[in-house]
């Protein structure tokens, strides 16, 4: 018998429309195992997974991987669950308290206040939560489920999203499917196909972890967030690797190789 394949898959309510087939075993032949997303990463650099959905930037830190073509976590504008809370404007931050669970936006970050604001605060990591960040800086970053139920009266909110929308006029990705090259892209594709006739129990889910109510959540599943990258998402990305580069958070601009594949067709019970 064959062992299974490990693949990360992050912990976020977020990603179960990418990941929803591993977790629920319809995609045989892999073994899930769940964490936050720059756990993911660091497990599929180590070698203890062959596939992983990480932060988009972690792809370019991490050698001999593949980026799976036409599927991944992306917003064209809005995206609700990634978003930087400050007590001062953002011009006039010095400090920020990056979410530890954070890879790619916490690169965003950096990017959008430099080039949109013209701030370069000192940057550290905390545990994330919103009232022990702004206790130690100006301005905290928060991803994910903790963005997602952040209490944010009296502060001033940027979705990075929509920063990055107004910087570049382009989609944010924030998460990639990476593989090792011996691993097929297919099934990474069927664990998306296999959520999107699922949504709504996906939503139910979600609702349950969160305490979200249910139209808001299908509104961020539906309307905020995309699952299917196309050409202009790949330009998102070279362009956050492009600027990446510039501001030293990346070795290089280039993107790793894509491990493209004619789209399978694959039905669900």
């Amino acid at each position: 018998m064959t062992p299974a394949i490990p693949v990360s898959v992050v912990d976020f309510v977020n990603a179960w429309p990418v990941t929803w087939g591993f977790l629920k075993g319809a995609v045989e032949g892999f073994l899930p195992i769940t964490d936050l997303p720059s756990a993911c990463a660091d497990r599929l650099a180590r070698g203890e997974v062959q596939a992983g959905i990480i932060p988009a930037i972690e792809a370019a830190r991490i050698p001999g991987i593949r980026i799976v073509r036409g599927v991944g976590i992306a917003a064209y504008s809005r995206v609700r669950s990634v978003l930087l809370l400050s007590k001062v404007p953002f011009s006039e931050i010095r400090s920020v308290a990056l979410d530890t669970s954070s890879r790619s936006s916490a690169a965003i970050v950096r990017l959008l206040l430099a080039d949109l604001y013209g701030a370069r605060p000192e940057y550290h990591r905390a545990v994330p939560e919103l009232p022990r960040m702004l206790a130690t800086a100006d301005a905290a970053l928060l991803i994910g489920d903790p963005a997602l139920t952040a209490k944010s009266e009296g502060l001033h909110v940027l979705d990075l999203a929509e920063g990055w929308n107004r910087l570049t006029g382009l989609p944010l990705v924030t998460a990639i499917w990476a593989v090792r090259r011996d691993v097929a892209p297919e099934p990474f594709l069927w664990s998306r196909d296999y959520a999107r006739h699922r949504l709504g129990e996906i939503i139910d889910a979600a609702g349950a972890r969160t305490g979200l109510d249910r139209k808001l959540l299908a509104e961020y599943f539906e309307m905020n967030l995309h699952y299917d990258l196309d050409d202009d998402d790949e330009r998102g990305l070279a362009e956050f690797y492009r600027r990446a580069a510039v501001h030293g958070l990346i070795s290089s601009p280039d993107l790793p190789p894509f491990s493209g594949v004619p789209l399978v067709p694959r039905s669900f019970s």
